[in-house]
């Protein structure tokens, strides 16, 4: 019944992961663990380096930097402002130092709360490109500031047009140094659920998360550098029911009684459980996909963390 098994996430970690509860080892991947004890910010750097460590986690070859808050869906502006500050360094890290243009796009869809996290963050990002081209940088007297502009494409329900078209056009009319692409994703586990950043300079494929494939939006196919930055907002059913399944094995473990009934449930890997549990729901369950009944108000809260990293990499960090 447990045949080879694809896990469906956007987090390179989660990837790497379900091969490391495989004992499965991938050649051409390096990783790096990081955790600040202050602010219990943990960074993990995936790297995949080779064409074979890309065709094994099924992601292209780059950089794949995942911070994980577990105090990030808190409403606490000191802890979000200490998130912002630490994302604002990794984003400094991948974009290099050229980087003056700055072109932020706002995925998903803005009449979806799971998905409305890129429109929200464009939403409050500082755009100063306007102000750079009419007044000069003498509007920003004493500050160092980026040539920043900002588009929310929308889905192509909505317009009828690849998301790729829209911000292609838009790339070749502005010329910016970098993109930096913004959208929701979906995650294997609950616990990762609008406490995880992942920022990747490989670009994305919206949509990718849920099933729904879109077009590549890349170096490759807009001719200029793209940094995605994504956060996991929704799960499908099988992981809720895995999650549920393995609380179930541990607390049949810790019971003497009831040991032996979990123990074949326990001698499975987390990898294999999966796919037993997408098999054995019914059709309609494996294709559907839940967020947190707060969703509506974590995203504002999120997005609002994830533009402030963008400002303090683009304008600098007039607080520190």
């Amino acid at each position: 019944m447990l045949g080879q098994f694809k896990i469906r996430t956007d987090l390179a970690l989660e990837a790497r992961e379900s091969f490391e509860e495989a004992d499965v080892k991938i050649r051409g991947v390096r990783i790096d663990e990081t955790e600040d004890e202050k602010t219990e910010i943990r960074t993990t750097t995936v790297i995949i380096e080779t064409e074979n460590g890309a065709k094994t986690m099924g992601k292209p070859v780059g950089t794949y930097i995942t911070m994980e808050a577990p105090n990030m869906s808190v409403p606490d502006e000191d802890y979000h402002r200490e998130i912002s500050r630490e994302l604002a360094v990794h984003l400094r890290s991948l974009m290099g130092e050229n980087a003056c243009s700055v072109l932020i796009v706002g995925l998903g869809n803005r009449d979806v709360t799971p998905d409305a996290l890129g429109p929200y963050v464009v939403g409050n990002v500082q755009i100063t490109r306007h102000m750079l081209r009419e007044f000069g940088r003498s509007s920003f007297a004493g500050e160092e500031t980026g040539e920043v502009s900002g588009i929310v494409p929308g889905v192509m329900a909505q317009t009828g047009m690849e998301t790729l078209e829209i911000i292609k056009g838009v790339v070749e009319q502005t010329k910016p140094d970098v993109v930096i692409a913004v959208d929701a994703l979906a995650a294997r586990s609950t616990r990762r659920l609008s406490r995880t950043i992942q920022i990747t300079d490989t670009g994305i494929n919206p949509g990718s998360g849920v099933g729904n494939h879109r077009n590549a939006i890349t170096r490759q196919t807009l001719g200029v550098p793209v940094i995605a930055i994504g956060v996991p907002t929704v799960v499908d059913a099988a992981t809720i029911v895995n999650d549920a399944m393995e609380n179930l094995v541990e607390t049949m473990d810790a019971s003497e009684q009831m040991r032996n009934f979990g123990g074949a449930l326990g001698t499975l890997n987390k990898v294999e459980k999966h796919q037993m549990i997408k098999e054995l729901i019914s059709p309609h369950l494996n294709t559907m996909y839940v967020a947190p009944k707060d969703i509506d108000e974590t995203v504002k809260r999120i997005s609002f963390t994830i533009s402030e990293g963008i400002n303090i990499a683009l304008h600098g960090d007039a607080q520190a």
